[in-house]
């Protein structure tokens, strides 16, 4: 008896370990992504440093929701083009907030993130996916 729970232990401690170590695949979550000038002279400083930042940096604001109260703040997020499935990398530093006419579900991003998607920027909306990276 004392011989089948230590077997069991084993196995479950193996099993738990093998999960721990496997790579987790990341949703990929529907946004609508809209131009956003992050530099001086093109809105407030970023919510998340109280900074202004060149718009040739890959940059990111999210809506409130997707904001989470600053918790992605400085942090990367993936940006995939529903279009033609170019990922770019970006930085979250700001919230386009919700509550002051930002849609929800919106990733509204730096010049620097349409040109490396190879996106129009005059087409101002474009569906995308993204995730935490």
């Amino acid at each position: 008896m004392a011989h089948a729970k230590l077997a069991a232990l084993v196995v479950l401690v193996v099993i738990v370990l093998h999960a721990s170590t496997c790579a987790v695949a990341i949703d990929q979550m529907p946004a609508t992504m809209t131009l956003n000038g992050f530099g001086p002279g093109e809105g407030e400083p970023a919510e998340c440093d109280g900074q202004f930042h060149n718009d040739h940096e890959m940059l990111a604001a999210l809506s409130t929701r997707l904001y989470a109260g600053g918790s992605r703040c400085q942090k990367m997020i993936s940006i995939t083009s529903t279009q033609n499935g170019r990922t770019v990398r970006a930085r979250v530093v700001d919230e386009c907030d919700s509550r002051h006419g930002c849609k929800d579900n919106i990733v509204d991003t730096s010049i620097a993130v349409w040109n490396a998607l190879g996106l129009d920027s005059n087409i101002g909306e474009v569906p995308v996916t993204w995730s935490d990276s």
